[in-house]
């Protein structure tokens, strides 16, 4: 985003066309390997603040105009029209890869579906990669799997699962 700042910063090209060209170049860079992430809550806010940041850089808009990242998606909306966010796509591609890998036959799902013996660390459990796709989809281990190798219950499966809900502002709460 720091290496592309003359164009976010020039005049003759459009909002829209600015905001594409951060998804195409820049967020397609962060996304990469994404699919072997274990999303934990600190990382899902990590990556909302990162979009919104760089969508505040491209509309110029500072911390200090008290500006809602609210405000930031509507303005971005009106630009280039629905899309999704970047915690929307992350949650996607780690579904479909699941679902990709598990259709198939070879060291992948050998790692994915294998356990190690022994026992976890005492205390309160890590998140593990497999507990994203069970809270996501609501189906146990064996049930998923199932789903999997029909593809067309699959997609709508990913499709339904990965919409990030959006947190009421503090203001809709009182």
């Amino acid at each position: 985003m720091a290496k592309l700042k003359p164009l976010w910063n020039d005049k003759n090209i459009s909002l829209g066309s600015k905001i594409k060209l951060m998804r195409t170049l820049a967020i397609s860079i962060f996304l990469y390997a994404c699919e072997t992430w274990t999303l934990t809550a600190d990382l899902e806010r990590r990556i909302q603040a990162l979009e919104l940041r760089c969508f505040r850089k491209i509309l110029n808009i500072s911390y200090k105009d008290h500006v809602t990242n609210e405000e930031v998606r509507t303005r971005v909306k009106q630009a280039i029209g629905p899309y999704d966010d970047l915690l929307t796509t992350v949650r996607q591609r780690k579904l479909r890869w699941y679902g990709h890998i598990s259709r198939s036959s070879g060291l992948a799902k050998t790692v994915l579906q294998g356990t190690v013996n022994g026992s976890r660390r005492r205390g309160r459990q890590k998140k593990r990669w497999e507990d994203n796709i069970r809270e996501w989809t609501g189906l146990k281990f064996t049930t998923s799997q199932r789903a999997v190798e029909d593809r067309n219950r699959w997609r709508e499966i990913v499709k339904m699962s990965s919409v990030v809900p959006r947190r009421p502002s503090r203001l809709r709460e009182q």
